[in-house]
């Protein structure tokens, strides 16, 4: 064993140990529980990031500890290679999608390798493949037959320019974000997964899962379960022209909110209501404001918070319960693909329409009330106006002194009575609109035909393969510009057909992963059915809380899709999930003439702190000039605060960037970067590596074998403490994963092995049991040092033979205990006693200490307070 830590040497040779014996590649072993643990994939960007460390230095520490448990641990790892930042990247290079995402790949595959991740990497699959996505294809063609995906025309943000669809974030104040141009609403045909039929099974199967709290009830949100009423609005003889069928009858809205029916003042329509149409013929300011409407976002975030506009359309609904004519308005805060397109508007008791009405001068009638009568204000909104608790209805005739619960009961009995609507029970989330205009992305497996419409392609013509060698100028799809990838013929009649050339939204790929894992080579479906049987679920899996509601929510879904074919023989994907909190670093900027921030990374500049350690000024590096110290935010791209992993593998070695992760701060809040931590952790190493040095140079030590009540004191209390330590680190990763806590009781241990007399060949015997077992408890955190030490400890064994470090549970039990002697709250001494020491005997002595005789300074004690196992208070 070398003197000294050099981790550029050990962290190869350890890697090239693992490789070599293949103790990472899972097997489908039935003799051996299974552990399958998971971290979210990585989209290749290009390189690793600081977050992408810790989330995967978290699944290797569980790995690695069930490893040592005797579990047969599968942890595999993949690239989320398909997607629009690949195409947007390749488009500003001029290259290839494929090409940039294959480098990046290995770029990034090479980095992870360095970190010394348990991975199994014969398991490696990338999600632009065809051998990976062929296999949704083929469900995709199966559920299309059943009707779960069907075709109809959605609204999107269409950039005129680019010929393109944009998603919402890529609309900058209503213009494509590459081009500029003005972004129009469009209508165009898209595919859709009924995912709404599978609302009531994805809210009530959370109850099941080992999830925090808080992304279940994000999901619950989402999903956005109501209780309300479908009412219908007959319209007004003088209003039907221009309309037919159920149009000409009635709009139909729904509302959570029955009970305030009799405060409705007038009914919003969206722009593409047949309505808004009708009313809008010959109509030429209703025409261009429908025009405004439908130029405007389709994001509900974006409907939130803009500025509320509409017009009258001059034609007038009645009110179901009342027989009042409300008139019709077309509002932009109306969306005609959520719902009837339609809104009841009682500005009285609705923030939104309080808005609106207050704008446009219209009339609120103020309908419930608290039961302890408050004053009403029109001009002025209160959080009460709103309130579903404590209320009782007023000015609405018959209904009047009801609660919520009871008029809600009354109000849709009466109007089902009347055939002008009922109670229903509806939800928030939308169906999966999948199509992408896009070229890097799995093709759509569809082929349309004149003659017999849209057919699926048969499972024999699988995969649909995405050409690899296009080079995309930013302009609409690629695909659409292709013949040679779109003409084809019908499979059904072998007419001349066209092949579908749009994309699946990259959120499919990412929805079925786990279960390809399981069998990655696989060619007869999307996962061999025995792997499926035995691995079943990720067992753990781990991520960022940024995924918490789409991603798990369309994973969750497509397991229940894939359960439903047969393929799998689970309903949920994932039994448990750790979200993992960011990883925070300092910002610094200087404001630029144009008024934008130009950040500067924190290795490029020079911090200035009071006595305190707190940050007072900085200056930049290059001109000495000051910076503006922004505030701690996660690390980004966008505001240069990023470290370099590689820059830490360089200069302090894998280890100390795994220990840093998981000591900082628990795994599942945010960890604030520091310089010194790292530091700190490669010190605490370089002790680690010393102490097993210093020992080993010693010789050999013999096995312990004397049994623990052979030994004397100090040996014993070291042993106690060993033992313990065992106890709470093997809690620490497997029930609690708090990660950080293992470490300071690891560091914790080795301060009192420093402390203790291990000359004797006892003694040595003890510090070889504390070292082995230390080098156990880190070896999830610090492999390749570990690996190391341990060879240098048992140079014959294999460390991941070994097993888990046992608890010896005769070690536990302490003969001999300390209590702390206290004089009125004021430590003054302290006894050593038997566990089991009675407690007029501990009063005693107390007070036979000198610290308490001195202290006590003769007077009679009023009251001894005696905690068990702790200490004694004398108060005088």
């Amino acid at each position: 064993m070398q003197e000294h830590y050099h981790p550029s040497a050990i962290e190869p040779a350890a890697q090239a140990k693992w490789d070599g014996a293949r103790i990472f590649n899972a097997a489908d072993d039935a003799s051996k529980p299974k552990y399958y643990c998971l971290s979210m994939f990585p989209y290749p960007s290009g390189k690793l990031h600081m977050g992408h460390v810790r989330n995967y230095t978290i699944g290797d520490v569980l790995s690695r500890f069930k490893l040592l448990n005797g579990f047969n641990v599968l942890q595999p790892m993949g690239w989320d290679a398909f997607g629009m930042p690949a195409e947007n990247a390749a488009i500003d290079r001029k290259v290839a999608p494929a090409k940039w995402t294959y480098e990046n790949i290995a770029y990034m595959r090479k980095q992870l390798k360095s970190l010394g991740f348990a991975f199994d990497w014969s398991r490696e699959l990338a999600t632009c493949t065809p051998d990976y996505y062929r296999w949704e294809q083929l469900l995709f063609t199966k559920l299309f037959e059943k009707g779960v995906i069907y075709r109809k025309n959605g609204t999107v943000n269409w950039d005129p320019v680019d010929q393109t669809v944009l998603a919402n974030e890529q609309v900058i104040d209503g213009r494509g974000w590459r081009s500029g141009a003005v972004v129009e609403k469009r209508e165009i045909p898209m595919y859709y997964f009924r995912i709404t039929d599978y609302a009531e099974q994805l809210l009530n199967d959370l109850d099941s899962l080992n999830w925090p709290e808080q992304v279940k009830t994000m999901q619950r949100n989402w999903i956005g379960k109501s209780r309300g009423a479908q009412v219908r609005f007959a319209l007004a003889p003088d209003s039907k022209s221009g309309l037919e069928g159920t149009d000409a009858e009635y709009v139909q809205v729904y509302t959570t909110r029955p009970d305030t029916l009799m405060g409705a003042t007038y009914v919003a329509v969206a722009a593409e209501h047949p309505l808004a149409a009708a009313a809008a013929a010959g109509n030429p300011g209703l025409q261009a404001f429908i025009a405004e409407c439908k130029a405007g976002s389709v994001a509900e975030a974006d409907m939130a918070t803009m500025e509320k506009k509409g017009l009258p359309t001059g034609r007038f609904v009645i009110n179901p319960l009342n027989g009042e004519k409300l008139e019709v308005w077309i509002a932009n805060y109306v969306l005609w693909g959520y719902g009837d397109g339609a809104v009841m508007a009682v500005p009285a008791h609705d923030e939104r329409d309080f808005e609106f009405a207050s704008k446009y001068g219209l009339p609120k009638k103020q309908v419930i009330e608290p039961a302890e009568p408050l004053p009403y204000n029109e001009n002025e909104w209160h959080e009460w106006y709103a309130a579903k608790e404590n209320i009782r209805l007023t000015n609405s005739g018959r209904f009047d002194g009801m609660d919520f619960q009871t008029a809600f009961d009354a109000v849709t009995a009466e109007l089902e009575a009347n055939n002008a609507g009922m109670p229903k029970t509806q939800y928030r989330l939308r169906d999966w609109g999948i199509s992408r205009q896009r070229y890097w992305g799995c093709p759509i497996p569809i082929i349309h035909c004149e003659s017999c419409g849209d057919v699926p392609v048969p499972a024999d013509q699988l995969p649909v393969v995405l050409p690899e060698n296009v080079i995309p100028d930013g302009s609409g799809s690629p695909l659409a510009k292709m013949p040679e990838f779109y003409e084809t013929a019908c499979p059904r009649c072998g007419g001349a057909a066209k092949r579908e050339t749009d994309t699946m939204d990259t959120f499919v790929e990412s929805s079925w992963y786990q279960f390809r894992y399981m069998s990655p080579a696989f060619s007869d479906g999307m996962v061999a059915p025995a792997a499926a049987q035995y691995w079943r679920e990720a067992d753990q899996y781990i991520g960022g809380i940024e995924h918490a509601i789409l991603h798990l929510l369309y994973a969750r879904f497509f397991t229940k899709l894939m359960h439903g074919e047969g393929i799998v023989p689970v309903k949920e994907p994932f039994a448990s999930l750790l979200t993992q909190g960011m990883v925070l670093q300092a910002t610094y900027y200087r404001e630029t003439e144009s008024g934008k921030k130009q950040w500067f990374n924190p290795a490029e500049v020079d911090v200035q702190t009071d006595e305190k350690g707190r940050p007072v000024s900085a200056l930049l590096r290059a001109d000495g000039l000051p910076v503006t110290i922004g505030g701690v935010e996660k690390m980004s791209k966008s505001k240069n605060n990023g470290v370099d992993p590689q820059q830490i593998i360089d200069a302090y070695g894998a280890d100390t960037a795994r220990l840093f992760m998981m000591f900082a701060s628990p795994p599942e809040q945010s960890l604030e970067w520091s310089d010194s931590g790292v530091e700190g952790a490669h010190r605490f190493l370089r002790r680690l590596w010393r102490t097993v040095y210093e020992f080993q140079s010693g010789g050999t030590a013999k096995a312990f074998s004397d049994g623990h009540d052979s030994l004397g004191k100090e040996l014993k209390d070291l042993r106690h403490k060993l033992h313990a330590t065992i106890a709470k680190v093997s809690d620490d990763y497997g029930r609690r994963l708090q990660f950080n806590t293992a470490i300071a009781a690891v560091m914790e241990l080795l301060n009192q092995y420093d402390k203790t007399d291990t000359a004797s060949d006892t003694g040595r015997a003890v510090a070889q049991e504390v070292l082995e077992a230390a080098v156990r408890l880190l070896w999830p955190i610090v492999p390749h040092i570990c690996e190391t030490l341990w060879h240098a400890l048992r140079p014959s064994e294999n460390l991941w033979d070994a097993g888990w470090p046992q608890v010896d549970e005769s070690a536990l039990v302490k003969s001999e205990i300390e209590i702390m002697v206290q004089v009125n709250g004021k430590l003054r001494g302290k006894i050593a006693v038997a566990p089991d020491t009675p407690k007029a005997d501990l009063e005693a002595a107390a007070l036979a200490t000198d610290g308490a005789v001195k202290f006590m300074e003769g007077k009679p004690a009023k009251k001894i307070i005696v905690v068990p196992g702790r200490l004694v208070n004398i108060v005088v």
